[in-house]
C-alpha cells in the first residue's frame, strides 16, 4: 500500500520534470512556478525513495551472496552488511512515512512571538524580559529579521508583554512546539531572604496571517487612539499616537503604541490581530475535528506548563520531552538548537505512532 503510493508519486514527479522542460510551458511563468513549485515540495520525498530503492537492491545482492558464496570469511562480511542495511530501510522507511504525512500548512510562515508575564508579579516580568533577549539572539544566530510590534516595560528593567515578528525561512516549523508556560525557579533580585521562588511566563507563537488567511471587514473594527504612556502611566507623547483595535464579533483588542506615528501604531496592531483571529480559526477547526487537542501535533496548549529553569542547578527542563540540558547560561543565550531538534524529532515520532494507530 505504502509502496504503491509512493510509485504512483514517482510518477507525477516524472511527469513534472516532462511539464517544466515543455517550451510552451516555459512560455507561460505563472504555469511554469507552480509547477516549480509542487516538484520542489515532492522533491525530498522522491529522493529518499529512491535512496530506499538503492539500498533494497544492495540488501537483495547481499542475500544472494550469503546463499551462493562458500567463503565464510565473505559470507560473514555479507551478514554484516545485511544486518546494517536492514536498519537503514527501517530508518527510510519512517523517513517516507513521515514525509507522506500532511504538511502543515503553517510550517513555511512566519511567527509573531507574544511573551507575557504570569504568576510571580515583578520576578515573572524580568524573566519574560530574559525569554525575549532568549529568542532574539535565537534570532542573531540563525540570521532572522525580528520586529518589535508590541512592548510594555515595567520599571525595573522586566517586561509585562512584548510581541515581535520573526521572518525567515520555515521559523514557524522550527518554533511552533515552544508555545506553553514557562516556569523560573531562582531566587529574585527584589528577594532579601535569598529564598528561591517560582514564577511563570506564558509564550505563545502564531503563525503570521496575510490577507488571504483572514478577511476583515472595517465595519467589524472600533478604533480608539489616545496617548501613549510608558512605565508608572507618566505620558511619553504629547499626540495621540497609540492605538487600540477592538474586533467587535470576537472581542479581540490589540493595542499598540511603540511608534510615533499613528499609522505606523495602527498597521502594526492589526499585523497582531490578523494573526490572532488566524490562530482563532485554527484552534476552532482542530476542536471541531473531534479529538482530544492534546493529541494533535502542533496543536501547542498554551495552558500547559512545558519548561523549567532552574538557576541554582544551571538546568532547563522540557517536560514534553523529558529532557534536562545542564547548560542553562547558553540556552538563555539563545543556544536552542538541540532542544528544538529533540523537540521536531518527538512530535514526529507522535505523528507517525498516529498514523500507525
Amino acid at each position: 500500500m505504502l509502496f504503491d503510493r509512493l510509485k504512483s508519486i514517482e510518477q507525477k514527479y516524472q511527469e513534472l520534470e516532462t511539464k517544466l522542460s515543455d517550451p510552451e510551458i516555459l512560455k507561460n511563468q505563472e504555469q511554469y512556478q507552480l509547477l516549480a513549485r509542487e516538484h520542489a515540495e515532492l522533491t525530498p520525498l522522491i529522493k529518499t525513495f529512491r535512496t530506499y530503492q538503492q539500498v533494497e537492491k544492495e540488501l537483495e545482492t547481499n542475500q544472494t551472496l550469503l546463499r551462493t558464496e562458500s567463503d565464510e570469511e565473505i559470507k560473514e562480511l555479507a551478514r554484516e552488511e545485511i544486518q546494517q542495511l536492514k536498519e537503514k530501510l527501517a530508518a527510510l522507511e519512517d523517513e517516507l512515512r513521515f514525509l507522506l504525512l500532511p504538511k502543515d500548512p503553517n510550517d513555511d510562515k512566519n511567527i509573531l512571538l507574544e511573551i507575557r508575564a504570569g504568576t510571580g508579579g515583578e520576578e515573572a516580568a524580568l524573566f519574560a524580559a530574559d525569554l525575549f533577549r532568549m529568542y532574539s539572539r535565537y534570532a542573531e544566530r540563525h540570521h532572522l529579521k525580528m520586529e518589535v510590534l508590541s512592548y510594555n516595560p515595567t520599571g525595573i528593567g522586566g517586561l509585562k508583554e512584548v510581541i515581535a515578528l520573526i521572518a525567515g525561512e520555515k521559523v514557524y516549523s522550527r518554533l511552533k512546539y515552544e508555545s506553553g508556560v514557562h516556569r523560573v525557579q531562582r531566587v529574585p533580585v527584589t528577594e532579601s531572604q535569598g529564598r528561591i521562588h517560582t514564577s511563570a511566563v506564558t509564550v505563545a507563537i502564531l503563525p503570521e496571517a496575510e490577507d488571504v488567511d483572514v478577511q476583515i471587514s472595517p465595519e467589524e473594527l472600533r478604533i480608539d487612539v489616545f496617548r501613549s504612556s510608558g512605565p508608572g502611566g507618566q505620558s511619553v507623547n504629547t499626540t495621540d499616537s497609540a492605538v487600540r483595535i477592538t474586533h467587535l464579533p470576537t472581542g479581540l483588542v490589540v493595542t499598540c503604541q511603540d511608534e510615533k506615528s499613528q499609522h505606523k501604531n495602527k498597521a502594526k496592531a492589526m499585523k497582531v490581530l490578523q494573526a490572532r483571529l488566524y490562530d482563532m480559526m485554527a484552534q476552532e477547526q482542530q476542536q471541531k475535528m473531534a479529538q482530544d487537542r492534546k493529541s494533535q501535533v502542533g496543536s501547542g496548549d498554551r495552558s500547559e506548563r512545558i519548561r523549567t529553569y532552574n538557576f541554582p542547578q544551571g538546568r532547563v527542563t522540557d517536560h514534553r520531552l523529558g529532557l534536562t540540558l545542564y547548560r542553562l547560561e547558553s540556552f538563555l543565550d539563545g543556544d536552542l538548537d538541540e532542544m528544538l531538534d529533540a523537540l521536531v524529532s518527538y512530535f514526529r515520532t507522535e505523528a507517525l505512532k498516529q498514523q500507525t494507530a
